[in-house]
């Protein structure tokens, strides 16, 4: 899949039934004399709301979903740049074979498909779950009970699930002149041809997974950033070794750099680019331009989707940037309604959603008082080239929360034995962030060649209170890249 996909704090506590009715009645409302009314109404359609809605109607809930697009989505193409990154290697390990040609017309065209027959799968299981699908945009009404309108039509329930996610930021053409002839994330599927000259903005995990995927696959790809590294919320070593390795990999890196234009040219998009290093004080501005681009992605951020809920007028408290509040139950500042997923703002991960989801079904409907997501410990891939695998704390974190004379780190960096005969090199690095007396791993990250499906096993021994002991008591599997983990000294 291209992104990890996305996901996410007034307390109380919530007395329901454990059985409730399967079908949906029509009765007389607080809310309405005319509304139609549900056990659990979910809002969106995504991996946390279906989730959520599906766990409910297990239970027992007459439930609904209700979406304005298309249920659940994902995406393959990642899958098609880690292939074309071993057929770069293929004479290395004695293949002999004529070029290899990609057509991203045939990925797009299967990938769409694939898309389709998820949407259906997603309709079908609402379908057999006995969960109603309502289409339309949802509006919170100012009734005494938890209510929405869609489509001028209303729908109540005790229990209402706000899982709309988010969208990609974007620029305005009077913050940045032109910048509405760039796309997002979501315009990067819509492209019927691989663009020949790509110009990524950003340096979130979104920027470094498109730049990786688009110079992959054939488009020379430059990726401005505002600092002078990607991925800042990382680990300092994740985000060294990362920036580094996009510059290996032929990526052009624009560091301390933004867009300050965008003109539309006979030979593609002009993007003019102002860089100032913070560190030279005395330094100018330097002006410099791309020509001859032909797609610029912003990729600088994402806000929620809670612009159309009329929220103020239910009493659901946001943040200033439109994140819905909740607590460690999901809970909002409006009783009877919760919130789950990147509408919160919290790891924006897929998996974490529908636990979120999952977990609050739980908790209203089976009578789980303490069932909720518990977030000190959240795995996390970015699909990088090479890939990206973290879980806990930062090595800065646990500095700042367990102070520095309690945090012992370990670290390796190597070149991983797949590339010991090829011409291209990644290297893999490794840390394990150590606290306390009894050396408790807090922490655990890395980077290179099979991180991405070495991670999910270390991250049960992180959760589980594993310490560095633990680590080298393991037997070591050999040759793996994972030993290096329980060799560490």
């Amino acid at each position: 899949m291209l992104f990890v996909g996305i996901c996410r704090l007034l307390s109380g506590t919530v007395s329901v039934s454990r059985a409730f009715p399967r079908h949906t009645v029509i009765r007389r409302s607080m809310a309405s004399d005319s509304a139609t009314r549900f056990d659990f109404l979910v809002i969106g359609g995504g991996s946390g709301g279906l989730a959520g809605a599906r766990r409910a109607a297990e239970l027992g809930a007459a439930t609904a979903v209700i979406e304005s697009h298309k249920l659940g989505g994902t995406c393959v193409m990642w899958n098609a740049a880690v292939h074309a990154e071993y057929l770069h290697d293929h004479a290395d390990y004695g293949f002999e074979a004529g070029h290899a040609h990609f057509s991203w017309e045939t990925l797009k065209a299967k990938r769409d498909a694939y898309i389709s027959r998820l949407n259906h799968i997603y309709r079908s299981n609402l379908d057999k779950a006995k969960i109603e699908t309502i289409q339309g945009l949802a509006r919170f009404t100012d009734d005494p009970e938890p209510t929405v309108e869609v489509n001028g039509r209303k729908y109540t329930a005790p229990h209402i699930l706000i899982a709309t996610g988010g969208r990609p930021s974007v620029l305005s053409d009077n913050e940045v002149p032109g910048a509405s002839l760039g796309i997002t994330s979501d315009g990067f599927f819509e492209l019927e041809s691989l663009p020949r000259r790509s110009v990524i903005v950003g340096a979130g995990y979104i920027a470094v997974e498109m730049a990786g995927i688009l110079s992959t696959l054939g488009s020379k790809t430059s990726l401005i950033m505002r600092q002078n590294g990607v991925l800042r919320n990382f680990d300092n070593l994740i985000s060294t070794n990362c920036t580094k390795e996009l510059q290996n990999s032929g990526i052009d890196l624009w560091k301390n750099s933004q867009v300050k234009s965008v003109r539309k040219t006979d030979t593609g998009l002009e993007v003019t680019i102002v860089t100032k290093d913070p560190e030279k004080k005395n330094e100018e501005e330097k002006l410099s331009t791309i020509q001859e681009v032909d797609c610029l992605f912003w990729a600088i951020g994402r806000v929620p989707n809670t612009s159309g809920l009329n929220l103020s007028e239910s009493g659901v408290d946001t943040d200033e940037r439109g994140h819905i509040i909740v607590d460690e139950f999901q809970n909002t500042s409006r009783q009877g309604v919760y919130a789950v997923g990147d509408v919160c703002g919290k790891a924006l991960l897929t998996p974490v959603a529908i636990a979120a989801g999952r977990k609050l079904a739980h908790r209203l409907f089976e009578g789980k008082k303490d069932s909720k997501v518990d977030y000190s410990n959240i795995p996390t891939v970015v699909f990088s080239h090479p890939p990206i695998g973290t879980v806990g704390l930062t090595e800065e974190e646990a500095v700042k929360t367990r102070g520095k004379e309690s945090v012992k780190t370990y670290k390796t960096s190597f070149t991983p034995m797949y590339h010991a005969i090829t011409t291209r090199k990644t290297e893999c690095i490794m840390k394990l962030v150590c606290v306390g007396k009894e050396e408790k791993v807090v922490g655990l990250h890395m980077q290179g060649v099979g991180c991405d499906e070495m991670l999910q096993g270390f991250a049960v021994a992180i959760n589980m209170g594993a310490t560095k002991a633990d680590f080298d008591k393991t037997i070591a599997i050999h040759p793996t890249s994972s030993e290096e983990f329980v060799t560490m000294r």
